[in-house]
């Protein structure tokens, strides 16, 4: 069994095929009476391609439980994510099927590069199929040169320059956390700890109390945290600081 998100949606059919492509940037070089050699660099950008992913206009009985019907609501994200110029996170899981047991956990940040709508009655009936393009996002920062002047053991002044970070000012944690109808980990995680991959240390922190809720509802267990209930508490990691 998988699930696919991407920026904390839940998209109804998980694609039967999934592409992605490690690229590198290592080049060939010719010298001078050495012949060709490897010149090594740093891994590119990966680029992540589903062939076919499904948005069925109806709730069939392969549908995941959680996703909302309606092929426009899709749609209507993957326009959003394209035109926003921000990274979005991509997020397939696993789970071991007789006890949906969480077994593989793919997550990266990625841009929507392209998509192509795809229509074709014979082979989808009235759903829609979509091709996506991804590319693997790597985030960066600016750097500020910092002019200092100091003193030589002559006495006279030298500027130095060093280099900082900017660093972008965050919000202080909050301590606890009520969950709301639709919450789900990943949203929970990037909109209170400004990282959606985080969800694990937050189900980690709060495994004993999300358990209790899911068996209070009459689960063997909540899925490690597939299933939340609103009202219950989280306790955030770092709160309040």
């Amino acid at each position: 069994m998988y699930e696919l998100y991407i920026d904390g949606v839940l998209f109804p059919v998980t694609p039967g095929s999934l592409d992605i492509k490690i690229n590198n940037k290592n080049k060939t070089i010719t010298l001078i009476n050495e012949g060709e050699v490897n010149y090594i660099k740093s891994p590119g950008l990966s680029d992540i391609t589903i062939p076919e992913l499904l948005l069925p206009i109806h709730k069939y009985p392969f549908s995941q439980e959680k996703a909302k019907v309606g092929a426009a609501y899709y749609l209507s994200k993957l326009e959003k994510w394209k035109n926003q110029k921000k990274p979005v996170v991509f997020k397939l899981l696993r789970y071991e099927v007789s006890q949906k047991h969480l077994i593989e956990d793919i997550t990266t940040d990625v841009t929507i590069e392209d998509y192509e709508i795809m229509e074709d009655v014979d082979k989808y009936g009235s759903d829609v199929c979509v091709k996506l393009n991804m590319k693997q996002y790597r985030h960066w920062g600016a750097k500020k040169l910092v002019l200092k002047s100091k003193k030589t053991k002559s006495g006279k002044k030298k500027t130095v320059a060093t280099v900082k970070k900017q660093r972008k000012k965050t919000k202080a944690i909050a301590k606890n956390y009520k969950i709301k109808s639709g919450d789900t980990l990943m949203k929970i995680a990037k909109k209170q700890m400004n990282n959606a991959s985080a969800w694990k240390k937050l189900y980690q922190l709060n495994q004993k109390t999300i358990e209790n809720a899911a068996r209070k509802h009459g689960r063997k267990s909540s899925s490690n945290g597939h299933y939340l209930y609103a009202g219950t508490v989280l306790k955030l990691p770092g709160g309040g600081s």
